[in-house]
């Protein structure tokens, strides 16, 4: 059950760090690769599919936030909008490879949805980004940490 447990807080933790929420999977992904009581892979695994599963949600709210553009409550101005707007098609499909960073990152995968990339697309590239980054946070993790 503790296993399980471990998986399942890894996964929302993920899932939550992509979207617009301030939280962070790193840490967690971590200690428990330090914990050493789960194979690196499926940590990876977990981790992956819950910060892609999270994008998901952002490109999912861009395709729908744009309605709502025009409403006194709606958390961007017009001219930001645009501005993200302007430089999503000035670099296209493959800033999503950005998608990993911090900060500009989850509002990528946002402006994407407000671009309307193709689903395919959007979930390929961020997938690469987004595991990639576990990838290099595993590895580094396992040689430089291996004796903790």
């Amino acid at each position: 059950m503790l296993s399980l447990s471990a998986y399942l807080g890894l996964f929302l933790s993920a899932l939550g760090a992509a979207t617009l929420l301030p939280l962070q999977s790193e840490s967690l992904l971590v200690a428990l690769l330090l914990g050493g009581a789960h194979p690196a892979w499926a940590l990876v695994l977990v981790a992956s599919l819950g910060n892609v599963l999270g994008s998901l949600l952002n490109w999912w709210l861009g395709l729908s936030i744009e309605h709502y553009r025009d409403k006194r409550w709606f958390p961007v101005s017009p001219e930001r909008l645009q501005q993200a707007q302007t430089w999503y098609a000035r670099y296209g499909r493959w800033s999503l490879l950005l998608s990993w960073l911090p900060v500009i990152g989850d509002p990528l995968t946002l402006v994407a949805g407000v671009m309307r990339e193709r689903l395919w697309v959007f979930v390929l590239i961020v997938s690469l980004a987004k595991t990639g980054r576990y990838l290099v946070l595993t590895t580094l993790t396992l040689q430089l940490l291996p004796s903790l």
